[in-house]
């Protein structure tokens, strides 16, 4: 079966179901309409949250760039003295 009939006997149910809950005087608000006015609801909600996580992840790796990067500038600062004490020292033994 290809997807198109799927999508169609799903809809045809829901139209069914919304149907005869309407009939019992349930409620009128199941038909496939209100399930696609809340499924696109629902993508736009899951799409807002995704691009909320990617920016708090880009906002993180761009905070670790800029520590690694510091800390790149600053080895030959950090590590020049000791390398050279550590050398006089092997130079003296």
């Amino acid at each position: 079966m290809n997807t198109q009939k799927l999508l169609n006997m799903a809809l045809n149910g829901v139209d069914v179901i919304g149907y005869r809950l309407d009939q019992y005087g349930i409620t009128g608000k199941v038909n496939r309409h209100n399930i696609a006015a809340f499924l696109a609801a629902e993508q736009r909600h899951l799409e807002g949250e995704w691009d909320s996580i990617q920016v708090r992840v880009n906002r993180r790796r761009s905070q670790v760039e800029k520590i690694t990067h510091e800390i790149e500038s600053r080895r030959d600062a950090l590590i020049g003295p000791v390398m050279s004490r550590i050398n006089r020292f092997r130079a003296s033994q």
